[in-house]
């Protein structure tokens, strides 16, 4: 039985560390914080629970395998429903569009409402899983960073369809030619910042995560998104595994170019195998001090990260009434200001994303608690504490303009997160949200591998590292580096 130290205990870590006590192996995990999650954590006051990380769950298969290579049944750790309702869209000249569960109702709304061909929609919806399930098996199941990845079936599958990938146009262009109506390329547009990145920069190929949504669906867990570490955390306890929460890990001990254990504010510990589930750069700075660090990959662009209010209103609204909500309108400016300038110069309420829920243990009865996210570049400086009074104001003129209310005489309650708060919470370099940004059309191959043999025995899992940001890539990354382990011993 090996013993394995885990720094960090976001979604990554926490699937990892069980995938590695499935394996039979001793596994501890080490966590500043007073509750493991990472990103995936939840705020609470005044009697109102907001989830203070992801506000969407998609593949929901790959936490229910977890439970399920664990022996378990994952019904009875976790519960979650596919919403039969995706997102509603507003625009400031008064269009109204639902999208649903259903890609041919979704196709139809958008046909009636914005003028487009149905058929071209639902034919967009269904081209984008053709092309997910081209590159998932060879870019989201493998290490990128082995040569048998490249040699396989699989990946010859992807050489011979590389054409229909759209590597060589932008998410925007491709949108652009594809639609009549600049809007439905804004919908679609949108779907970039799943992972953080800018569709008027990041390739074509992206337009595979509308997939996600509309053919295989948009859930909510009961109990909001924070049952997602609750119940896994509970599985590896069940497991073995020892969390050591507000545990801090300090330095990340080698013996040459092999890793020995793990020292933290609270002693110092041997292990046979250790997984940084961190940010790579804070985890070179910071822990791995002594050993080269691979420069030009941490000085890649960052993600975008966000500002965020949490406002619990005492009141609710019939024409909302859904997990996710978007007020969408000068998408341009706002990628410009974050990717471009990586300031916020330009008016910072271009888009508006709301994930609002009416239930008895999220908010009073008839009340709303509202998660309002708005993109914003990582932090390198700015003046956080302007540009969030900013961005409150404008957002609440624009919500109150497009809803015919006066917003603000209704929030109750209030907290907030910007991108100083987002990295000091969770360690993420410059509070991105999804690591480096996957702008390049060859972002996917310059992620940090799940493994280095220049570090031995050191594995590398979660946002910033392959395959990247976001719950089902960070699960994945849990997967790719159980595999490299079982292969390595």
């Amino acid at each position: 039985m090996a013993q394995i130290g885990i720094v960090g205990s976001g979604i990554g870590g926490i699937a990892f560390a069980i995938r590695m006590a499935c394996l039979g192996q001793q596994v501890h995990v080490f966590e500043a914080n007073a509750y493991p999650g990472g990103k995936l954590a939840e705020i609470t006051l005044d009697g109102y629970r907001f989830d203070a990380g992801p506000s969407l769950f998609t593949l929901p298969q790959l936490v229910d395998e977890l439970f399920t290579l664990a022996g378990k049944n994952p019904r009875e750790y976790f519960q979650y429903e596919r919403l039969p309702e995706i997102c509603r869209y507003f625009w400031e000249d008064g269009t109204r569009l639902n999208t649903h569960q259903d890609p041919d109702k979704t196709s139809k709304e958008i046909a009636e409402v914005l003028g487009e061909s149905a058929t071209n929609i639902r034919d967009y919806i269904t081209e984008a899983g053709i092309k997910y399930n081209i590159v998932s098996d060879l870019f989201l199941d493998n290490s990128l960073h082995k040569l048998a990845t490249w040699t396989g079936k699989k990946a010859l599958t992807g050489y011979a369809n590389l054409h229909r990938l759209g590597l060589f146009e932008t998410m925007h262009t491709h949108h652009q030619k594809r639609f009549l109506n600049p809007k439905t390329a804004q919908l679609f547009d949108r779907y970039a910042t799943y992972n953080g990145s800018d569709p008027y920069q990041t390739p074509a190929t992206l337009s595979i995560i509308p997939h996600l949504e509309y053919n295989l669906g948009a859930y909510f867990p009961s109990g909001g998104m924070i049952e997602i570490p609750r119940s896994l955390s509970r599985l590896a306890k069940d497991l073995g595994v020892e969390f050591h929460l507000e545990e801090p890990v300090t330095n990340i001990r080698c013996a040459g170019n092999q890793v020995t254990g793990l020292d933290t504010t609270k002693g110092t510990y041997d292990f046979d195998y250790v997984a940084s589930n961190a940010d790579i750069r804070p985890t070179y700075d910071r822990l791995l001090p002594e050993i080269t660090k691979p420069k030009k990959l941490l000085n890649q662009p960052k993600s975008s990260s966000g500002i965020i209010f949490y406002w619990g209103v005492n009141r609710t609204f019939d024409e909302l009434g859904v997990h996710n909500i978007f007020f969408a309108e000068n998408y341009k400016r706002e990628f410009d200001a974050i990717f471009k300038t990586q300031t916020m110069d330009e008016d910072p309420t271009a888009y508006v994303h709301i994930s609002s829920k009416v239930a008895s243990e999220d908010a009073p009865t008839g009340c709303e608690n509202w998660f309002v996210l708005m993109n914003a570049p990582a932090n390198s400086g700015q003046d956080w504490d302007n540009l969030v009074a900013e961005t409150r104001k404008n957002v609440i003129a624009k919500i109150s303009q497009i809803l015919g209310v006066d917003l603000e005489k209704h929030i109750v309650s209030e907290d907030y997160l910007d991108p100083r708060r987002i990295e000091t919470r969770t360690s993420s370099s410059g509070g991105a949200l999804y690591g480096n940004a996957s702008n390049n059309k060859f972002a996917a191959f310059l992620r940090h591998p799940n493994y280095r043999p220049s570090i031995k025995n050191l594995y590398w899992i979660g946002g910033s590292v392959h395959p990247g940001g976001g719950i089902p890539l960070c699960l994945s990354s849990a997967k790719i580096a159980a595999k490299l382990f079982q292969e390595n011993a």
